[in-house]
């Protein structure tokens, strides 16, 4: 595919390309992997500064998300790229490969650390969800900041880097910088900005920062930071439509493709007709989701691969508030479940706490998210959980943020099973064609593609 960057995008890359040490403060879903891997791919091949990198992220975000990025655009072409994630075998494999990028979960940092020691090969240390090491006693952060001196240049990319306040500033930056610009020691940087909060006799809890500490913390890492947020770098509202892919576990796809088997199968020989594709319909994109509702209307859970992407977005989304669109039933009490901050937005009172800022995860279903309904003042992020087939609940739920009075860039987010019927709907929304017609075309090839496989086996 052809990358097309954005302003900010291209923006972006050349502040990391300019930075030996590069803080980039970006929202979720405007380009991190891409921005970040343009960068390396002419800091390894077109200015010979980089021989090897090492990308730090949340597991399936290194497992799926950064290999498909580097994959999809045609401007990465000739950069190599080895995911070390997985069993002992799988790491040293991926390991042995030497590619110019390899990508590993921060679980496995202190092993990489133990296995290279003073061998450690990466010159450049790239970063996902830095705000992910502001712990300054995980393991994962004493472990890293050892390997300092055999790193010439750091990238951070994270959206909001301080949701719990600025004291979850400094490990980050220690990390980046070494300590130039916030201090070597975590007790300085506390002595020199805060003040203590909540005590009990002589022991403090909680610190405070003092008077005028946040404007002189951020005039501080001001030169190696790059933050998106700002009017400066996008006009607003800006809209972009993103697509996050849920791979199947293998045990977890044998289940999918079972129940779909059995469920083709009650229609063969039968006529595809609107009745019975609808019906096959729904019940192939429950099971995308996760669940499927029996005869007695019980939920049978089948996979969490969803809930497992949407936790990394609600990590990635860093304390901004997100609202999740929902289809089904089970999956509001599958995601409420997993999630028991969330809410579901249903009456007037829940509207209100959502635009109030009260709710970290709003919950909504596209049947209920009709016209004049505002929800644009509590946040800018929309995930969609479950898919629909219909453009016009689609586009009017996408409504709900991206609309007039919102001031922050909108970002719509889908999550999609991979070889399920939610690629065939999203691909119906993207061209609009979400007539009766293409929804038995997708119901009849999913048919005809279960059909050859079964007679494969």
């Amino acid at each position: 595919m052809r990358y097309k960057p954005h302003n900010y995008q291209t923006q972006a890359t050349g502040f990391i390309i300019n930075h030996d040490e590069a803080a980039v403060f970006l929202g979720m879903g405007l380009g991190k992997s891409v921005i970040a891997l343009t960068a390396i791919w002419q800091l390894v091949l077109d200015y010979f500064l980089v021989q090897r990198v090492l990308v730090i992220a949340p597991l399936r975000v290194a497992r799926d998300t950064w290999p498909q990025e580097a994959a999809k655009w045609d401007h990465l072409t000739g950069l190599t790229l080895a995911v070390a994630v997985g069993s002992k075998q799988d790491r040293l494999h991926a390991l042995a490969k030497s590619a110019m990028v390899t990508v590993i979960n921060r679980e496995n940092i202190p092993w990489l650390v133990a296995h290279y020691g003073a061998a450690w090969p990466f010159d450049m240390v790239v970063i996902d969800e830095l705000s992910s090491f502001k712990n300054h006693r995980a393991k994962r952060f004493t472990t890293l900041v050892k390997m300092r001196p055999y790193v010439s240049r750091w990238v951070g990319l994270t959206g909001t880097p301080a949701s719990n306040g600025l004291m979850d500033l400094w490990a980050q930056f220690r990390l980046l910088d070494g300590g130039s610009r916030l201090g070597r020691y975590i007790t300085r940087f506390r002595d020199r900005w805060f003040v203590p909060d909540k005590r009990g006799g002589m022991q403090v809890f909680t610190y405070k920062p003092r008077a005028g500490a946040e404007d002189e913390i951020y005039e501080a890492i001001s030169d190696m930071t790059l933050s998106m947020r700002t009017t400066d770098h996008l006009t607003l509202p800006e809209l972009t439509l993103t697509t996050t892919k849920v791979k199947l576990a293998d045990q977890e796809r044998e289940v999918y493709e079972r129940l779909e088997q059995d469920l083709v199968i009650e229609l063969d020989g039968q006529v595809v007709d609107a009745a019975n594709a609808a019906v096959l319909s729904g019940k192939l994109l429950q099971l995308a989701s996760g669940a499927i509702y029996d005869e007695n209307g019980d939920a049978i859970a089948v996979h969490g691969a969803k809930l497992d992407a949407l936790e990394d977005l609600v990590e990635a989304a860093n304390g901004q508030n997100l609202l999740v669109a929902y289809w089904y039933k089970h999956d509001l009490e599958r995601i409420i479940e997993r999630f028991p901050q969330a809410r579901a937005l249903k009456t007037a009172e829940d509207t209100a706490a959502w635009n109030n800022g009260e709710i970290q995860i709003g919950l909504i279903h596209p049947a209920s998210a009709g016209h004049g309904l505002n929800l644009q003042v509590g946040g800018h992020l929309l995930i969609w959980f479950s898919l629909t087939w219909s453009l016009e609940l689609y586009q009017q739920t996408n409504a709900r943020l991206y609309r007039q009075g919102q001031t922050q860039p909108v970002t719509i987010t889908h999550l999609a099973a991979e070889g399920t019927l939610d690629e065939a709907v999203l691909k119906a929304l993207d061209t609009k064609n979400v007539t009766q017609a293409a929804l038995i075309e997708a119901v009849k090839t999913q048919l005809t593609t279960t059909k050859e496989n079964s007679l494969c086996m």
